[in-house]
């Protein structure tokens, strides 16, 4: 029987699907943070399968501004949720304007590209598991 997907559940998967070809730091990346550089698909896919919206904010003089924007979801009900979090480490950045994210902002070929092979790699993870 296929069960539907939990946050929890997508949660989960995240480090068997992130890899450095869907970072938008492939030089960042590594195996011991998989989820550096991918806050943008990772919402976006997190979007397609539990609606909601997608929340973001610019990183502009922080440590990380190479990164440019940092992305999270906030679902229908309110509740948020930053899926790459522990990119950061202990350094998360705070006290920054959260904004909300407009579909512009991720028709970039590069971004497009990325979501893309993610998202097959989500799909191929669900089959392995019967969801």
């Amino acid at each position: 029987m296929i069960q539907p997907m939990t946050i929890s559940n997508f949660a989960k998967l995240l480090p068997k699907i992130c890899g450095k070809d869907t970072s938008f730091d492939p030089l960042g990346w590594t195996r011991e943070n998989m989820l550096w550089g991918h806050s943008a698909v990772v919402s976006l896919l997190a979007q397609s399968l539990f609606q909601g919206e997608i929340l973001y904010v610019p990183l502009e003089g922080t440590k990380f501004a190479s990164m440019k924007f940092h992305f999270w979801n906030s679902f229908p009900s309110g509740w948020q949720k930053d899926f790459t979090r522990v990119q950061f480490g202990k350094e998360y950045p705070t006290d920054l304007e959260i904004k909300t994210a407009s579909s512009l902002m991720f028709k970039d070929k590069n971004t497009q590209r990325r979501f893309k092979l993610l998202q097959e790699r989500f799909e191929e993870e669900c089959k392995k598991i019967g969801q």
